[in-house]
């Protein structure tokens, strides 16, 4: 990683102390002659008023420091994707499998990775494309997962499953999760999904309440090329990446997943492994 001169931080909205938090930040940053690049809600935190839009910030940055939870990151990851700029996620969340870092870490991660001797964790993403009568109306890209869902009134929906050209499923359920392994305990974990070591070359697909009780979660390799046929109603689907952006699905509508050549890097605490984030957050008990 190239020497850090430049920081960009995002922020979530409504943190308490929030204020306090983020001008020791700053100060820090500027003691060690380090310039900053905040979003709009980092500086509202701050008192500034000059701020770069998320999509501008990476420019120039050679680390993103992400106050926040898993969803903030979530965030910061679609913008970043593509580039080699490590996130620094610091947990002002809730459960927080992505954001391991803790407040009071803060400042050691720093002044690690000033020095080169931070630790870095690749993760691969997701992407997306949705089209309709033969033309990709929009595309996406996810570091967690793809889900298919029904509206809030519609009946379960009709999904024909191929997985590189060759005939999966036809699932009638609430949904469908195309997770990766990072996404793995989120979403996907909750309708019943595995828990995939970050590193494993894997797609997971897990359907929601499925009607055929036979219908169970199935890993593929991240070469495969993931296409759902929508036979459902004119209403009442609707895509979503991350839990945060979409669109609504129609009748006949195709999506098309695949692993993307895109990946991020997170900075990960020294001490902390995978299988210590998964005891903690998921209470698994002491040794």
């Amino acid at each position: 990683m190239e020497k850090i001169h430049t920081v960009g931080i995002i922020s979530k909205p409504h943190i308490d102390h929030a204020g306090e938090i983020v001008r020791g930040l700053l100060d820090w940053l500027e003691k060690h002659h380090i310039e900053y690049r905040c979003d709009e809600q980092t500086a509202f935190y701050a008192g500034h008023k000059k701020f770069y839009s998320r999509e501008d910030l990476p420019e120039g940055a050679q680390m993103i420091v992400v106050l926040g939870g898993d969803g903030t990151l979530l965030a910061a990851a679609r913008v970043v994707g593509g580039r080699e700029i490590p996130l620094l996620a610091v947990n002002l969340g809730g459960l927080g499998f992505l954001t391991a870092i803790t407040l009071d870490q803060l400042y050691p991660e720093l002044e690690q990775a000033l020095r080169g001797g931070h630790r870095i964790s690749k993760r691969r993403m997701l992407d997306c494309e949705l089209a309709r009568d033969g033309q990709t109306i929009a595309s996406f890209s996810a570091l967690n997962d793809v889900v298919i869902t029904k509206s809030m009134l519609a009946r379960m929906i009709d999904l024909d499953t191929h997985v590189d050209n060759h005939f999966m499923a036809a699932y009638k359920a609430d949904g469908l999760i195309i997770s990766t392994p990072t996404g793995s305990t989120a979403y996907s974990l909750s309708a019943g999904g595995p828990i995939i070591f970050p590193t494993v070359a894997a797609i997971c697909l897990t359907p929601i309440c499925p009607h055929t009780l036979t219908n169970r979660p199935v890993i593929v390799p991240d070469t495969s090329v993931v296409q759902i046929l929508c036979r459902g109603g004119e209403e009442g689907s609707y895509l979503t990446i991350d839990g945060q952006v979409g669109e609504p699905i129609h009748k006949g509508d195709r999506i098309v997943c695949r692993s993307s050549p895109n990946s991020i890097s997170l900075i990960r605490p020294p001490k902390m492994l995978y299988f210590d984030v998964l005891r903690e957050k998921l209470k698994w008990g002491e040794r």
